[in-house]
């Protein structure tokens, strides 16, 4: 890695291990397009977890400001917490993808193209304006980009990660299958921009969007907006589990919104009173917390889309 004139050269981080070994294949002919193409382009691998926010954090303080994640949705969660995490203003930086993982929820928000889609946003320099959330708990804050949720979604990530990562959407599934028989509805105290009363009531999930897929192909916020400033709140109220198998494909299409027990608003501000740590699905990472409160920062990266 170098860092001679880094303002005007990309960083790509590369996790080797995502997709199932993905990333390492394809990485290499990816990045070399690029440099075809002129682009100036650094290269460093990640070697485990949360290795690519520590190389984040100490590239950008080198004075790199355009990133490029070669992974997955976690990939691209760790180079923004790298970043975000060190400072609370930081100056304006940039994120590409390679999406070489295995969910890559966030892209499908603009393209189906997957890595061909995002080459091109790269090459031409095409860059949106994103929102991003950030979650303070009792240890520190975590940002993220795509989504977080709690309750049966945050089971089911992670029976898939712990049990069934290596095989995609796939595994995705067999974690809601499981999810299903094991299936439990949860109260999550908690109220939201000016609202008076604390909501207690149970539910099936509890979902804080900033894009609209999770689970690679699961349409869970169809609403979500990454550009509005603002959080789109989706809730499932304590469904069977009968009446969940009968609406799991809906979830794929967005329809299932318009269940009875279903709901949806767009907030700025989440605070928690849940006074013991749960698990938590963001960007498709699990992370066992104790959650204070649910913020939005309005235009806060520039993606390449």
């Amino acid at each position: 890695m170098t860092a001679g004139s880094s303002n005007d050269r990309f960083l790509a981080i590369v996790n080797p291990a995502a997709g199932g070994g993905r990333a390492a294949k394809h990485a290499g002919p990816a990045l070399a397009l690029l440099r075809e193409k002129k682009l100036h382009v650094d290269v460093i691998a990640s070697t485990g977890p949360r290795h690519a926010a520590q190389l984040a954090r100490e590239a950008y303080a080198q004075g790199y400001r355009r990133f490029l994640a070669v992974g997955g949705d976690g990939t691209a969660h760790e180079i923004i917490n790298g970043i975000f995490g060190r400072s609370k203003n930081p100056e304006r930086m940039a994120l590409g993808f390679l999406p070489f993982g295995t969910g890559n929820s966030f892209l499908r928000d603009f393209t189906k193209g997957g890595a061909d889609a995002a080459l091109q946003a790269i090459l031409a320099g095409r860059t949106r304006r994103v929102d991003l959330l950030r979650l303070t708990h009792a240890q520190g804050q975590i940002h993220s980009f795509n989504l977080l949720s709690v309750g049966f979604t945050a089971e089911v990530g992670a029976i898939a990660n712990r049990r069934f990562k290596s095989l995609g959407h796939l595994g995705y599934l067999f974690g809601v299958i499981i999810g299903v028989l094991q299936l439990r509805r949860l109260s999550f105290k908690l109220r939201c921009d000016d609202d008076a009363d604390w909501d207690e009531r149970r539910s099936l999930f509890l979902s804080f969007n900033n894009s609209k897929y999770t689970g690679g192909t699961m349409l869970i916020a169809p609403d979500a907006d990454p550009s509005d400033g603002l959080i789109e709140f989706v809730r499932w109220g304590p469904v069977s589990r009968l009446g969940l198998l009968r609406t799991l494909p809906k979830l794929y299409d967005g329809t299932h919104i318009r269940h009875p027990m279903a709901s949806r608003r767009a907030v700025k501000h989440v605070e928690f009173d849940i006074p013991v740590p749960i698990d938590v699905m963001i960007d498709g990472e699990i992370v066992t917390l104790e959650c204070r409160t649910l913020d939005v920062i309005p235009g806060a990266i520039d993606i390449y889309i």
